[in-house]
């Protein structure tokens, strides 16, 4: 009789618009209009690389989805 233990792994930090997309059942073009137009947490982008902070997301649905004020430069 063998045990066998499964390692989980753990959740990644950052999510791509393809991981918030299959998240909120919605499309990826869907996830960066809802950026582009403020209605989400910013992302955070890594050369040219878009990602959104896990926390911020889990933050923003369980607040309801509200629109994110952002500060003009």
């Amino acid at each position: 009789m063998s045990v066998r233990a499964e390692i989980s792994t753990p959740a990644p930090t950052l999510l791509s618009a393809d991981d918030l997309a299959k998240q909120l059942s919605c499309s990826p073009r869907h996830v960066r209009r809802l950026s582009d137009r403020g209605a989400m947490p910013t992302p955070v982008r890594l050369g040219g690389l878009v990602r959104w902070e896990r926390s911020a997301i889990e933050r923003w649905i369980a607040a309801g989805c509200p629109a994110v004020a952002r500060l003009s430069d």
